[in-house]
């Protein structure tokens, strides 16, 4: 969503758009520089699925970095899998975020009180990370199952990634976005039995327009009144609720529960190093 990088540009930032099409990215490069007055706004190749395109931006990166916004996602995609086997909602939107957090961990910290900001959907009420069977290996694929489990990992990473890197001053929080009709995030709908919340008359989900769809992520990334929060996740700008049943609102306790995110972490290190982590 180029809103948010527009934002950020427009507060002052350097900003680097990591995409995997780097001519769109420079299109919107220009736009963002067009519409801003800004010049500082970079291009970069990434690719999430891609273990080998992230450790690639990794490594190329130089610098402190003072905010790193963990936006790119799939949803509800038809089976599909990495070269590794990986199921690919929970590769992309989990797997290739955490690659690239705990890759930048240096860089985060030397910037001082830097921000991760983890996007994360009100899907991930819908299921728990199926921790014997994240690859959908030995359980029927159910694309939104898969995605549930991708962002619900999503907020797991927060809870422990908060707790990890507290001494480095780093905060990492995280946020539902809305429902945002005008991205391409829907693309696989048509295709897919959608649940019955994405009826465009249903008045549970928090539907949201391109500039409220940004507003929580640029609130977590640049705004001084949330300085010094760690371990949130938020919706609507506000820190959200635990989730009721029957509301497409607020945050599922499988989510924050601190014994899962340290489980889903040693997994995660596991599956992207083929070794346990090390203590």
């Amino acid at each position: 969503m180029v809103l948010r990088p527009r934002a950020l540009a427009s507060a002052g930032a350097e900003v680097t758009l990591a995409v995997r099409g780097v001519d769109a990215g420079d299109r919107a490069a220009q736009d963002i520089k067009q519409s801003t007055g800004r010049s500082e706004v970079f291009v970069a190749p990434l690719d999430l699925a891609d273990q080998a395109s992230v450790a690639a931006f990794v490594a190329s990166w130089d610098g402190p970095l003072h905010i790193l916004v963990n936006n790119a996602g799939v949803m509800a995609t038809p089976e599909l899998r990495t070269p590794e086997g990986w199921e690919l909602q929970f590769a992309t939107n989990h797997l290739g975020h955490f690659h690239l957090a705990t890759g930048l961990r240096g860089p985060l910290a030397q910037a001082g009180g830097a921000r991760v900001v983890v996007v994360s959907s009100v899907g991930h009420i819908n299921g728990e990370v199926i921790f014997d069977d994240v690859n959908f290996e030995h359980h029927p694929y159910d694309p939104w199952l898969a995605y549930a489990q991708s962002k619900t990992a999503n907020i797991l990473f927060m809870v422990e990634a908060s707790k990890r890197w507290a001494p480095d001053g780093i905060a990492v929080n995280a946020l539902n976005p809305g429902r945002i009709p005008t991205t391409g995030l829907g693309r696989h709908l048509e295709s897919t039995d959608a649940p019955a919340s994405f009826d465009p008359h249903s008045t549970d989900v928090s539907w949201k327009n391109t500039q409220q769809g940004a507003a929580t992520s640029v609130l977590l990334a640049a705004s001084p009144l949330v300085a010094g929060a760690t371990g949130r996740y938020l919706e609507d700008c506000n820190e959200a609720p635990p989730h009721q049943p029957g509301i497409r609102r607020g945050v599922a306790a499988y989510a924050l529960d601190p014994d899962k995110a340290a489980r889903l972490w040693r997994l995660s290190v596991e599956m992207l190093t083929g070794q346990p982590e090390k203590v």
